[in-house]
């Protein structure tokens, strides 16, 4: 699901909506119900919602995620830990993450419980982030750059300055059209900063990686390979500030491709709008035939 914002278009949710309203129907139904619900959420994420062993007033929620191999020495573990406390328990068989929920302690406010339950990749991503903005809060310097594969062959990279932070995406477009709507859709992202002062730099290249990816192994490369950079200042990294950053900057690919898949289906319509007009002009165009009661007519 999504908001609609007239000036940056469709901001999507960070959590995901399907596991946030079935665990909030499970958490506030009258007795204790049986669930078996797979979802799946952008990147590849798969999340399976179930009760184990049957037993219906114990819920989990399982998640598979390419991306959490790489987060597990940004302390991933610790960050959920920290965010689901007693919840957060050793994976299921074939999953990254479980959270294990028991229905008979809940406490009163069920609906906060299940969408911090639908934000578990978010906070999956928050380990790193943190990290790199607590660094910088420090005025210390990374001495190594994150390398982060949130999706099949792209990649993101994350490394703190003492007044910056910077992220970049490489990203991959399959079609040749995503490229040139993708610069269009960039540029507006590069030029709002004209208009918006307080917003983040954001800079863009194709084919050859930014000078930040210099000497960094297995970076995609290729005529099709779009880098986004992000930089990041302290009064989007502080406190304050910074839950906000996160929400906004972990599913910054998945708005990208979106809003291109979005400018190609609107551009399809018109198209399409078009040529339908373009043909009834065509049939109004088209000579009547000459049958013989219009000869009859005539010669009347």
């Amino acid at each position: 699901s999504s908001g609609i914002n007239a000036e940056y278009g469709i901001l999507l949710e960070e959590n995901n909506r399907v596991i946030y309203e079935t665990l909030k129907a499970k958490f506030s139904a009258p007795k204790p119900e049986s669930v078996n619900v797979a979802a799946v959420d952008f990147d590849g994420v798969q999340y399976q919602i179930s009760n184990p062993g049957g037993e219906k007033n114990i819920i989990t929620l399982s998640a598979r995620m390419r991306v959490y191999e790489d987060l597990v020495e940004h302390g991933v573990a610790d960050r959920l830990k920290q965010e689901y406390g007693d919840c957060f328990i050793d994976p299921e068989d074939g999953y990254d993450v479980t959270l294990r929920y028991d229905l008979a302690s809940l406490g009163e406010d069920k609906d906060a419980v299940a969408r911090k339950a639908s934000l578990l990749k978010r906070n999956c991503f928050a380990a790193v982030f943190e990290k790199y903005f607590k660094m910088q809060e420090a005025e210390t310097a990374s001495d190594k750059t994150a390398v982060v594969h949130y999706h099949e062959e792209e990649a993101m990279y994350i490394s703190a300055q003492t007044d910056r932070v910077t992220i970049v995406f490489s990203t991959l477009f399959k079609d040749p059209d995503d490229v040139i709507i993708g610069k269009v859709f960039l540029q507006e992202f590069k030029d709002a900063r004209k208009a918006h002062q307080q917003a983040p730099q954001v800079l863009f290249s194709y084919g050859e990686p930014p000078r930040e990816l210099a000497g960094i192994p297995g970076v995609l490369q290729g005529d099709n390979v779009g880098f986004v950079t992000f930089v990041l200042f302290p009064r989007h990294t502080n406190p304050a500030n910074r839950d906000n950053t996160i929400n906004l900057i972990h599913q910054f690919r998945t708005y990208l491709h979106y809003h291109i898949k979005c400018s190609k289906a609107y551009l399809h319509s018109r198209m399409r709008s078009k040529t339908s007009s373009f043909l009834k002009v065509l049939n109004r165009a088209k000579p009547e035939a000459m049958t013989d009661k219009k000869f009859a007519r005539k010669a009347a």
